[in-house]
């Protein structure tokens, strides 16, 4: 039996005799399924292919995997009094990987943004020992490998660790969620985003989208309603899901800026 891994996003299938006729994450209107047609890969076969990235941003320890794979996501690493939280996930896990975050105090838990960074949770968790991992009760749907590891939480807050926050924006998913880091930022705080809020290339600006690479954009309402999630959490750093995308300094502001601009171009007139 082997856990099939669509190429096109990363996430892991719970294991059977063959790949499933197609992704659910992928012909869903958020994602898309490539030109060549549904292709699958292994655990295994990436091991063999990819090797990991590891590098810091700002203040934490992002982790990542070469050459890119699926929609080429990094994880962050976050310190908490009760151990390091996996935030995001990559498709590679391997010893080597699991030797080095052992290296720096290991992981105590997984949390998730929505289901496009699923990927391969269950063997991150395994490679720790069972951790748990949090993902929003609302994006149950979602999750093509269920687990016992898996901790479905509801509501729109939840303390995973002393100053570790889950919110639940909803907007590019039901059940989407940030992070909120007390601490970071300098103990001025910190939001890691996903792709909730996506840190745009600028590094000033956010956007807000049903889908990226479809560029279906979140109405004003559902904007609005994202914004009113995370005010009472005061960030000044915000992290994205890629590589380089971090806000370091402003987030708050950055925040403000962007829901205004949006909201703005949604109803401006035709010239």
């Amino acid at each position: 039996m082997t856990a099939f891994i669509c190429v096109t996003c990363g996430t892991q299938y719970a294991p059977g005799e063959a790949p499933p006729e197609r992704c659910i994450i992928c012909v869903e209107e958020r994602q898309f399924v490539a030109p060549t047609g549904q292709a699958w890969t292994t655990l295994k076969r990436l091991q063999g292919s990819h090797m990991p990235v590891f590098r810091y941003e700002e203040e934490l320890m992002a982790v990542g995997m070469a050459p890119a794979f699926g929609i080429n996501q990094r994880a962050l690493i976050v310190p908490s009094e009760g151990g390091n939280i996996l935030w995001d996930c990559i498709s590679l896990v391997s010893d080597a990987m699991v030797d080095l975050i052992n290296g720096i105090g290991g992981l105590k838990a997984i949390a998730i943004s929505h289901p496009h960074y699923y990927t391969t949770l269950v063997e991150w968790s395994r490679a720790f020992g069972g951790i748990p991992v949090y993902l929003n009760e609302a994006d149950r749907q979602w999750v093509t490998r269920p687990d016992s590891s898996i901790v479905l939480w509801e509501g729109d807050t939840l303390e995973i660790a002393p100053g570790v926050t889950l919110v639940r924006t909803g907007g590019h998913f039901d059940g989407g969620t940030v992070m909120h880091w007390a601490t970071g930022a300098g103990g001025r705080g910190a939001l890691l985003s996903g792709d909730l809020l996506q840190v745009v290339p600028d590094r000033k600006h956010l956007g807000f989208m049903r889908s990226y690479p479809n560029l279906i954009p979140l109405g004003a309402e559902a904007v609005k309603a994202v914004a009113a999630r995370v005010a009472p959490f005061p960030c000044d750093a915000i992290y994205g899901a890629f590589w380089d995308r971090v806000i370091p300094t402003g987030g708050g502001q950055a925040m403000a800026a962007s829901v205004a601009r949006h909201i703005e171009w949604l109803g401006r007139p035709a010239p």
